[in-house]
């Protein structure tokens, strides 16, 4: 199931099996990196032995030790709500049907408070809980607004957000969303966000910031805020996001329109090689071929749907119609954990439910370089990126373990990485952050919960 390249850009400077890859995007730092004596290289184009170098030309040298260990391009949660991660295990959040679920979200984010400190410190947390995991990228579909906030105070949020995956040494696809909100009102915030945050194309000159826009999907939000935000996008050139086929949508689109999520997408204009859907589980065969002749992509989100009660995409049958499936996460609200190589697990173990078993090198490509290709990222997602993961294999969870790259997923449920590097920049090395103190980002977010809504002791 090897992901599909889109045509044109370039494909990031990946230079077949050489172990000296050309950096094509500025990076967050000047430096030559070398991994040495890994058991394994591996990215979606191939794996090998050895060292590797990525050389931007610097006279500073880092090196990272790989002895014993897998070394896979960082990976990229391609669907997550960064505002969950201070919302996790809510009483009336578990084993309640959405209609449930989304209310009490909704009120324990309105006695917080949505302002920019809040949001600063839960994207904190967030993002440094990927970068632990072995995240590097992270898509987060934000759709959470103050009441009667103006266009100014959506563009401090946004930048709050940014901001904070900065200061660790992330990169952020930051996805202005709706949910329910005045579409006029939308899109003047996304026009003003992209305005302030990006240059036209959405993407910073270093590579670490992108914006996009996605309503939540067409149980919340209509044809007008599909229009306006899809009218944002083009004027800046971004990629556009959503979400369909949960299950909830799909009666909710019955019921108020009669029509299915996705015959309502195509008639709005929200299928093509621009969009992204997360979740895709109630899809019948037809949708599965419309998606796939629209060049749209996808994000499995099993740690969601599973949970939620919603399904299982089925994969397998999506990726051999030629649709290019990413893998995500989603938010704290439902998965309550950001890692995603445990929802690459997961995607393992449930795909048998529904179809074939996926191979592990496949979900590994689509946390990896699928991910980056439904971002519009052909820069990233492989190990010429300068965004690395290094995975220990040498212990007792890996003993007796035939296929180490394999073994990343099927052996030692929730692995963390030994070193995580972005841009050529460790950001995580033995497995602590070197960007942040883990302790004073959580006593950041707990002492503001606690004041303000009282959620944590």
């Amino acid at each position: 199931m090897p992901p599909r390249e889109p045509s044109g850009p370039d494909d990031g400077g990946r230079n077949g099996p050489e172990t000296r890859p050309r950096r094509v995007r500025a990076t967050v730092a000047a430096m030559t990196l070398v991994v040495r004596d890994a058991m394994v290289l591996w990215d979606a184009e191939g794996e090998r032995i050895g060292d590797l170098t990525l050389d931007d030309g610097a006279t500073e040298v880092t090196e990272i030790d790989a002895t014993g260990c897998v070394v896979t391009p960082g990976l990229i949660n391609a669907h997550h709500h960064l505002l969950q991660s201070g919302f996790r295990t809510l009483p009336g959040t578990r084993g309640v049907p959405m209609a449930q679920w989304l209310p009490t979200m909704a009120a324990a984010y309105s006695a917080a408070g949505i302002d920019p400190e809040l949001v600063a410190a839960t994207a904190a947390v967030g993002v440094a809980e990927g970068l632990l995991c072995g995240v590097t990228t992270v898509a987060d579909h934000h759709l959470n607004w103050p009441h009667d906030a103006s266009v100014a105070a959506t563009v401090d949020i946004a930048r709050a957000i940014a901001d904070a995956a900065r200061d660790l040494g992330s990169r952020l696809v930051y996805v202005r969303g709706s949910a329910r909100d005045d579409a006029a009102w939308a899109g003047a915030s996304a026009d003003a966000i992209a305005s302030a945050l990006v240059p036209h194309g959405g993407v910073t000159a270093d590579g670490m910031l992108q914006v996009a826009v996605g309503p939540a999907g067409v149980h919340s939000d209509g044809e007008a805020t599909f229009a306006a935000l899809g009218e944002v996008a083009a004027a800046h050139g971004l990629r556009r996001r959503t979400q369909a086929n949960e299950q909830v949508d799909v009666a909710i689109a019955l019921e108020r329109y009669g029509r299915r999520p996705i015959d309502l997408l195509e008639e709005w204009g929200w299928l093509a090689p621009d969009v992204t859907i997360a979740h895709l589980v109630d899809l019948t065969a037809e949708e599965v071929a419309r998606l796939a002749a629209a060049g749209v992509t996808g994000t499995h989100a099993p740690g969601c749907d599973v949970p939620m009660g919603w399904g299982v995409a089925r994969v397998a049958e999506l990726a051999a119609a030629g649709i290019t499936m990413g893998l995500g996460t989603s938010g704290g609200g439902s998965n309550d954990a950001g890692h995603l190589l445990a929802d690459a697990r997961l995607a393992l173990q449930v795909s048998g439910l529904v179809g074939p078993q996926l191979p592990a090198r496949d979900v590994l490509a689509m946390a990896t370089r699928s991910g980056a290709l439904g971002l519009g990222r052909p820069d990233l997602g492989l190990l010429g990126s300068g965004d690395l993961a290094v995975w220990d294999v040498a212990g007792v969870a890996d003993a007796g373990v035939a296929d180490p790259v394999a073994g990343l997923l099927w052996a030692a449920p929730g692995r963390r990485p030994r070193h995580v590097v972005v841009g050529g920049r460790v950001v995580v090395r033995d497995g602590v952050l070197t960007t942040a103190e883990e302790s004073e980002l959580v006593a950041r977010l707990r002492e503001l919960l606690a004041a303000r809504a009282g959620l944590v002791s």
